[in-house]
């Protein structure tokens, strides 16, 4: 019939990775019609639009996410549902079990989660898989990296690039062998040069894609504010905010998660390093930024 059309159990196009698939069900005028699933543990984030016309509506189908609106705790289940139009910061909400969400949006987001990225996650999994101690790293940091751009106020464009760099910063060890990157020992000289390339491998990567745009983020994330970091031995003035971001975040992660080499330190002595090293290797703006998120989320008690 004229006016009437159907798909069974299909969908015009999809995205999908280990950690989430996206199916766009439908689009006209303006409006897409999607289905996500998301991962247990992995991120459902919304960004404030530059069109204050825009409006987003998520309904759960089933599972449980959970986040914080204005200091509030929400959990939300199947059947649950929310909306945001003219939103003013990023909420972010994670699933706390395999979950699925029907979105419907007057922004154009299913090209956004191209099949570039797509791919691109893929290797950073890959990666995660090759190092046993690295399980959700990379999610973590965004987690991180997403909540302490807020406090900075940074710009919408620079927290979706943050976002997407922060997911992909490490997909370079793809290069580094697996035996490197689980060694008990200290690494040989050869093999710290291995690793050390690997902020480049990434960023060389991602230069093929339409998203070249975070490439250098990804070569900055191990750049420390006094030129002691790699690969480039950048200063302060030439690192960009976001690769100082995630620098932190990935550093706070990584000691306090079981590595091959070393137990995990507790989210108190983690601090108490970063704050030591803060104005020598972190920026004191991020540094004072990533502690808020902490206290908030009761990591660290309040100072």
């Amino acid at each position: 019939m004229n006016g009437f059309s159907f798909l069974k159990n299909s969908s015009l196009e999809s995205v999908k990775n280990d950690s989430t698939s996206i199916a766009l069900l439908g689009h006209g005028d303006g409006v897409e019609v999607m289905k996500q699933k998301i991962a247990p543990g992995k991120l459902l984030v919304l960004f404030p639009s530059d069109n204050a016309d825009a409006t987003e509506f998520y309904y759960i189908i089933d599972g449980c996410i959970t986040g914080e609106v204005d200091s509030e705790d929400l959990e939300m289940k199947a059947g649950d549902f929310f909306s945001a139009k003219g939103l003013e910061g990023t909420v972010q909400f994670r699933a706390k079990t395999e979950v699925t969400v029907l979105i419907v949006t007057t922004e154009p987001l299913f090209h956004y989660l191209s099949n570039e990225i797509a791919e691109l996650r893929k290797v950073g999994e890959q990666v995660e898989q090759k190092d046993r101690y690295t399980y959700n790293h990379s999610s973590r940091v965004a987690n991180y990296a997403v909540k302490t751009a807020a406090k900075m106020t940074l710009a919408k464009e620079e927290v979706k690039s943050l976002m997407i760099a922060a997911i992909l910063h490490d997909i370079g060890k793809i290069n580094v062998p697996e035996e490197v990157l689980n060694k008990v020992e200290k690494l040989t000289d050869e093999e710290f040069g291995l690793l050390k390339r690997h902020p480049i491998d990434g960023a060389d990567m991602v230069r093929k894609t339409a998203y070249a745009h975070i490439a250098p983020i990804i070569e900055q994330h191990h750049e420390r504010i006094n030129g002691s970091g790699y690969p480039f031995g950048l200063e302060s003035g030439d690192i960009l905010t976001e690769a100082k971001i995630i620098g932190v975040c990935d550093t706070f992660d990584a000691m306090t998660e079981d590595r091959s080499y070393r137990k995990a330190d507790s989210a108190e002595a983690a601090v108490e390093e970063i704050r030591r090293l803060r104005g020598i290797l972190y920026d004191p703006e991020v540094v004072d930024a990533f502690m808020e998120v902490l206290s908030e989320e009761g990591r660290i008690r309040s100072s």
